[in-house]
């Protein structure tokens, strides 16, 4: 059956009938690799900006559903109609609802000149080849999430400060004072506490302030999160129907948080604590279901079953927070986790600033780590080593020790550089 003859059929037609060996395809990974799973790829490309996503290959005009003004949906809808390119499409994201006119052409004019220059790259250059790459993860911060409901970004790095501010300003003028240059002693980690919510993110227990706690575990398929109500008995007069109501409704707002800072997708199974009534079973529902409505990712929730399991799913476009900062613990075979290298290199930096603030400057510090940890801090990893020395005004020398864990380190520091 030929082409035609598929498609009149209402069959789709066969792979070989599209593509051929040897052809040059223009692709887009919409997704990372993730664990034993490969990117995936798109011929649909998308082009995203802070106000509009540009699909010069789809004929398509979306309005975020969060835009819920009949007037600025018409607006919206009447500015991107006069612009886009015939057979092309964009959808207008919900930060667009505050830009003016001006702002919103500007960015699809940039938007269509990109699209331009991509196609220019890709006639002169021969697959596989890689022609246009998204901002780094700094501007990507500000461009998609600085809103009016975001006080502030504070930056410890005056080169990516300097980067983010002109970048504001060139696209959102309004928001550039909200950059902030980070200027404290402490590393920026210890004065916002992000150290000891990085560990408690993973952590496979999770305490609630009531007493209770969650029990995260992570498998290829899906994620279990199991709620406990540990040494939580309720308040004096209180039923254990309330008391197990009460730890369900906490649970289901830390359940949320932390779905957000592990970063965790796919398919979660959450096991609350079996309520008698259904009453307080639909209040947990709702619960659960305001608390995810903060989330930038989608998704989707069942209804709480009598034993008490609720089923959802979450987008995942990444690895979540424990495959990137962990690694299979050579030391049980893969049944443990231990911080990676890097994020041990850098653990061993922060203290040493930490450190460093007691001790004069010229100093020489000796660092005792495991040899990979060294190895990585002596060449993949020199650059941030320096940057430590400049801030400090004292010399690092760093060895490895085959008795050391990967996560044990010394820092010693000794008069005269």
């Amino acid at each position: 059956m030929g082409e035609s003859g598929a498609r009149r059929s209402g069959q789709p037609p066969e792979i070989t009938q599209l593509v051929h060996p040897g052809q040059e395809i223009l692709v887009q990974v919409v997704k990372d690799p993730i664990s034993t799973k490969g990117a995936r790829i798109t011929s649909y490309i998308s082009l995203p900006g802070r106000n509009v996503v540009y699909m010069p290959t789809v004929s398509h005009i979306g309005i975020s559903r969060r835009i819920t003004s009949g007037r600025q949906r018409r607006r919206l809808r009447r500015l991107v109609e006069q612009m886009r390119p015939p057979g092309s499409g964009f959808i207008v994201r919900t930060v667009a609802e505050d830009a003016t006119n001006g702002q919103i052409r500007a960015e699809m004019d940039y938007l269509l000149r990109l699209w331009e220059n991509i196609q220019a790259n890709a006639r002169v250059h021969r697959a596989p080849v890689l022609l246009y790459r998204d901002l780094d993860l700094a501007l990507r911060v500000v461009r998609d999430h600085l809103t009016a409901a975001l006080d502030r970004v504070i930056v410890d790095d005056r080169a990516q400060h300097d980067r983010m501010v002109r970048f504001v300003q060139a696209f959102m003028p309004a928001y550039a004072e909200r950059i902030e240059l980070y200027g404290g002693r402490d590393p920026i980690f210890d004065s916002y506490g992000i150290e000891h919510e990085i560990d408690r993110a993973l952590e496979r227990v999770v305490h609630l302030k009531s007493g209770g706690y969650l029990v995260f575990d992570q498998g290829e398929a899906l994620t279990a999160i199991d709620v406990n109500t540990g040494k939580f008995v309720g308040a004096k007069g209180k039923t254990l129907e309330e008391t197990i109501t009460q730890t369900n409704l906490e649970a289901a707002d830390e359940i949320a948080e932390q779905l957000r800072l592990r970063n965790l997708g796919g398919l979660i199974i959450i096991d609350f604590i079996d309520m008698d009534r259904e009453s307080n079973r639909r209040k947990v529902y709702r619960r659960l279901q305001d608390a995810l409505r903060k989330d930038r990712a989608k998704a989707h929730i069942t209804k709480i079953s009598e034993m008490g399991l609720v089923e959802m799913t979450r987008k995942r476009a990444r690895e979540s927070l424990q495959r990137m900062l962990t690694e299979s613990c050579e030391y049980c075979n893969g049944r443990g986790y231990t911080k990676s290298k890097a994020a041990v290199a850098y653990e061993i930096l922060r203290q040493i600033r930490r450190e460093a603030a007691v001790h004069p400057p010229g100093e020489k510090v000796l660092v005792t780590a495991h040899p990979k940890v060294a190895e990585l801090m002596r060449n993949e990893e020199k650059p941030a080593v320096d940057d430590t020395v400049k801030r400090i005004q004292c010399g690092i020398e760093v060895h490895g020790r085959k008795a050391f864990h990967v996560e044990k380190f010394e820092i010693k520091f000794k008069e005269g550089a």
